[in-house]
């Protein structure tokens, strides 16, 4: 990871996962931004990964997750169905290269039964509750994706798209145009 003391703060994007009642969903805006102008607004931050299998999401620069998301679909080809094992061998892989370590990006990355955020520094967290968030609006979907989680009547897909809107709505770098991909 580089020296850039703006990593933490990164702005342009809110990443959701959410695992509920048997199904997985991860929703991403789609919003990107330039220091404080919006260059786009239906950018795809959320795509399928082996097969179907497994979904990531990315906060930081598009470039650099790009070329993460191209790293774990081959972790993930050499481990097949063994999710945590590939994201592990992923972040040892971009704490130690030193040309994955100037990459400036967060994953979240899940199948059906796991969620993980995976960091620049090392880190393979999963979480507690079911539920994780990275990018600039990130607390702000968490805190309310974990309000509703028991919530009668809301699936996942119904908590991660609500838990969103409740992002968007305060964070200016996030915005109400989603990519919801569901396992």
């Amino acid at each position: 990871m580089s020296n850039n003391s703006a990593f933490p703060d990164w702005h342009g994007t809110t990443i959701l996962a959410v695992r509920k009642g048997g199904k997985t969903v991860v929703a991403g805006d789609g919003q990107v931004s330039m220091g404080q102008t919006i260059v786009k607004g239906t950018a795809k931050k959320v795509r399928k990964l082996a097969g179907g299998r497994v979904i990531a999401g990315f906060a930081g620069s598009t470039a650099d997750a790009f070329t993460l998301i191209e790293r774990l679909e081959a972790k993930l080809e050499q481990y097949p169905e063994q999710l945590a094992r590939a994201c592990v061998d992923l972040a040892k892989d971009w704490r130690t290269d030193r040309y994955l370590r100037r990459l400036e990006a967060m994953l979240i990355v899940a199948d059906k039964d796991q969620i993980f955020t995976v960091t620049g520094v090392g880190d393979v967290l999963e979480p507690e509750y079911g539920v994780a968030a990275i990018g600039s609006g990130g607390n702000y979907a968490l805190a309310a994706a974990r309000a509703l989680l028991d919530v009668n009547g809301l699936d996942a897909e119904a908590v991660a798209r609500k838990a969103m809107g409740i992002a968007a709505d305060i964070c200016v770098y996030t915005n109400g145009e989603l990519t919801v991909e569901v396992l």
